[in-house]
């Protein structure tokens, strides 16, 4: 929402707020599916707003797409056919293209946020949108895993949180056919938000993954925009790669090119370490 000061309040969680100064609103539209706003922060740098919540901004974007990207792909190590769901903004192909892989299919529901983030947020896609190994597909996420011939080595679900068009992407039935349109080995990785605030997705999701997947955990980075402490990543693999030892991460990161401005190695490993009150939700 917005007030008459011209801050963007977020009300995601009960009983809490966050504010955003709206220093110039460059973009504000209602689409088919959600309300998206464009504004820049003094802060932050040009935020992206849907429905009132904080999505992306400028400054911190790089924490959480770097997360979601080279953690799965470097422990994998062989990655070549990587699948996106969501990630309209071209962040997480961004990221996803710095590595050697021959493919990345990115499935978006809502058209005019691929549209206009190339137009008002540029410097988040970076490019991504013009590189051929980009297969971008306007389309409903859970209806693509669900009819897909897979075979992915890496899945990502870049969603937003679980309300509105994100809701269907945090269901048991979403997730096993995600698992089914892996490539032996792959890496399944999701986006659970904040667990000190919303436990329960978290929790969802693990007990979802346990269920499906020999390994089944989490893992965790500090996003600033995202509020209430560590933000968590479902992991879930039939495979060691969660395992990989350091040294081997190091020489695939150095032969990828990959240089993170938050993601080390040493990083990765670390991710994997979680707080008591988080390691309380996996099964």
């Amino acid at each position: 929402m917005t007030d008459m000061t011209g801050w963007s309040i977020e009300t995601l969680h009960d009983g809490y707020s966050q504010a955003h100064r709206m220093d110039r609103v460059l973009y504000d539209s209602q689409t088919d599916h959600q309300r998206i706003v464009v504004f820049e922060s003094a802060q932050f740098g040009r935020v992206m707003t849907l429905d009132g919540v904080v999505q992306v901004t400028e400054r911190d974007n790089f924490i959480y797409h770097e997360m979601l990207t080279h953690v799965p792909l470097l422990a994998h190590g062989a990655a070549k056919r990587v699948l996106i769901i969501g990630g309209g903004d071209g962040g997480m192909a961004r990221e996803a293209l710095k590595h050697p892989v021959d493919l990345v299919t990115m499935v978006e529901i809502d058209a005019g946020v691929v549209e206009f983030s190339k137009e008002y947020l540029p410097t988040i896609s970076d490019g991504a949108f013009n590189d051929p190994r980009l297969d971008l597909q306007i389309a409903d996420g859970a209806e693509f895993v669900k009819s897909t011939s897979g075979g992915y080595d890496v899945i990502i679900v870049d969603s937003t949180d679980p309300v509105g068009p994100g809701e269907v992407l945090f269901t048991d039935h979403f997730y096993g056919h995600a698992k089914r349109a892996l490539a032996q080995n792959g890496i399944l990785v999701t986006q659970n938000g904040v667990p000190f605030m919303q436990a329960d997705e978290l929790a969802g999701t693990l007990r979802a993954f346990s269920s499906l997947f020999a390994d089944a955990y989490a893992y965790v980075a500090p996003v600033p925009t995202y509020q209430g402490g560590f933000m968590a990543f479902g992991w879930g693999t039939d495979s060691q790669a969660r395992g990989v030892d350091l040294e081997t991460l190091m020489r695939r990161a150095a032969a990828a090119g990959i240089e993170g401005d938050y993601y080390t190695p040493e990083v990765h490993k670390a991710a994997f370490a979680l707080p008591a009150y988080i390691r309380k939700l996996v099964p």
